[in-house]
């Protein structure tokens, strides 16, 4: 599995509440999450600005707040291809996973990386290469069970694949 983006850059201690508002908890229509995606840090600007691929990178604590789905579901539904950080509220990281969000930890990474650098994600091997500056940091792989979730677009799916 790979991904490929330009990468969007926070701080850390993003709560859930400023990845999606709480006053949009009341759809699940993908295409309005991801129309208020980080609003609540940047206003509207992300959503116009994401494109399909994208990359979000923040520092420690991403996620955190209530344990709300929405939260990774309004990225995932912006075109988001996955998120690194130097580490995750662990609810944050269960649900990102259960919806087929992939999200990787590293530290070196997340500091290292800036606004705008392309970069290229390999999650079966663990490397995260920033193309613009030409380095690759390390992140620990994803083991089979969680690539198998990914894949088939999220926890739900993969089991309904499996038994139809």
């Amino acid at each position: 599995m790979k991904a490929n983006g330009k990468a969007f850059k926070f701080g850390k201690n993003i709560n859930t509440d400023e990845i999606i508002p709480a006053k949009y908890l009341n759809t699940t229509d993908a295409k309005e999450l991801a129309s208020h995606c980080m609003e609540g840090i940047i206003g509207n600007d992300f959503a116009k600005k994401v494109k399909g691929g994208d990359i979000i990178v923040a520092g420690r604590n991403f996620g955190c707040g209530s344990s709300r789905e929405h939260a990774p579901y309004s990225i995932k539904s912006a075109g988001v291809s996955c998120v690194i950080a130097e580490s995750f509220a662990r609810i944050f990281y269960r649900n990102s996973i259960n919806i087929g969000l992939p999200i990787l930890e590293s530290k070196t990474a997340a500091r290292g990386i800036k606004e705008g650098d392309k970069i290229e994600v390999d999650f079966t091997k663990g490397e995260i290469r920033n193309v613009t500056k030409g380095k690759v940091y390390r992140s620990q792989s994803f083991p089979a069970f969680m690539e198998k979730i990914i894949k088939a677009g999220g926890l739900l799916k993969m089991i309904q694949d499996s038994y139809l």
